[in-house]
This record gives C-alpha cells, structure tokens and sequence, in this order.
C-alpha cells in the first residue's frame, strides 16, 4: 500500500488527484485558470468538496474557458446560482467571472499567466521538507505576496490560504511530506 500524504482519505478521487495531480508542476494557462477557479471555489470549505464537484464545474463553466467566461452574461450568471452541481455562492460565481478577464489582462501583460505566475517562484517549485501535518503551513511570505499582488490587479477571493493552496496545486510549491511516496528523494 503506498503511503500518502496525511491530508489523503480512502476516497479513490482523492488518491487518484494526489498521486497525478497535486504538487505537478503546471505551464499551460488553461489548467492553470481551472485551478483558480477551482481554489476559489473551495475557500472556507473542503477540497474534497470541489473534487466531488469538478465535473459539474466543467460542464456549468464552459469547461473553464476563460474567454467565455470572461464575457458571461447577466443570465448565464443566473443560471449558474440556479446549478445544483456546483457551489452557488453568488459572490464567487461573480468573481469567476471577473478573475476570467482579469486572467487574460495579465496574459496580456506578461505574455501568459504561466510567465506571470511562475516568475514568484524563478520557474522552479520549491521543495519543502515537511514531515507531519504541523509543519504544513496555511500561508507564507510568498502566498501574502502573490494575494496582494492578485488582488491589486484587482482578482476576488485570493487570499492569502487559496493561493498558498493554490501554489501547491499547481506545484509552484511540493509539499508532500517526507513519508509519501510523491516525496522528492533526490533534492539538490
């Protein structure tokens, strides 16, 4: 049986996103932008929460098409707080569509969001050495950073927790700890 990271339940989603996703690092604005929304989705509530959700949020969210959603109308924002599917917070429905324009402003500026994103961090993840759940922050200098920044440009729902998350999702940031078998064995 292969040892995962604390946060891992039995479910079969969970382990299947630990062991193929979490951590990985990420280049293409596409997923990229799925995993803001996702992470915006999820403050304040579980990740598993979302995974079980993810496929509703493909279908409602036009499989994370930014330039669609960017360009949503007051209708369609509607009939997404009428979906059952998917978390209907009205706020973070609004700010999917808001961070969606804001996404491609910054493509605009740094020529991806990927450059933009990835430039925090020199293009390279850090690899952190956390043993037990205690050593695993919820925020750090770099996550504060990358909130204010976010926010300044005017993104919604980017605290400081969702893009510390979100750094790990993307695997701008590896945080499997030292007893996962995901855990980096050879660290310069």
């Amino acid at each position: 049986m292969k040892q995962r990271c604390f946060w891992v339940t039995d479910s079969k989603l969970y382990q299947d996103y630990h062991d193929n996703e979490w951590g990985e690092p990420v280049f293409d604005d596409a997923i990229l932008f799925e995993f803001l929304i996702l992470e915006t989705f999820q403050a304040g509530l579980s990740w598993i929460t979302v995974l079980n959700k993810r496929e509703n949020f493909r279908k409602a969210f036009d499989n994370f098409n930014y330039i669609k959603i960017a360009n949503y109308s007051e209708d369609k924002y509607e009939s997404l707080l009428q979906d059952v599917g998917i978390i209907r917070n009205k706020l973070k429905v609004k700010s999917a569509i808001t961070n969606a324009g804001l996404f491609m402003d910054v493509q605009k500026e740094f020529g991806s969001f990927s450059k933009f994103i990835w430039s925090y961090v020199n293009d390279k993840p850090i690899v952190n050495k956390f043993e037990k759940r205690e050593d695993v922050p919820a925020t750090t200098a770099l996550s504060d950073t990358i909130s204010k920044d976010l926010k300044k440009r005017g993104f919604k729902f980017v605290g400081s927790t969702v893009m510390y998350a979100y750094m790990q999702a993307i695997g701008m940031i590896n945080d499997h700890t030292t007893d996962c078998f995901k855990y980096p064995n050879k660290i310069d």
